[in-house]
């Protein structure tokens, strides 16, 4: 095979395995593709809010209870 062949094969994602003899002497391989950034880490902005007030679902059942009479 042409170089252009084997170097279009690795564009495509295809490793290559270069032989001789029978045996890999080399490899051809795609470049390792970046790293897409993973959500930030929500521990730190979550300890600064603090809740006032009654929980959510304590107020929604006091007004269920409310609508029911």
């Amino acid at each position: 095979m042409r170089l252009a062949k084997l170097i279009n094969a690795a564009q495509r994602g295809r490793g290559v395995a270069i032989t001789r003899r029978g045996k890999t002497v080399a490899q051809l391989v795609p470049p390792p593709q970046p790293r897409q950034p993973g959500l930030p880490d929500l521990a730190a902005f979550r300890k600064t809010i603090k809740l006032r007030g009654t929980s959510l679902s304590k107020t929604i059942l006091a007004q269920r209870r409310q609508e029911r009479y």
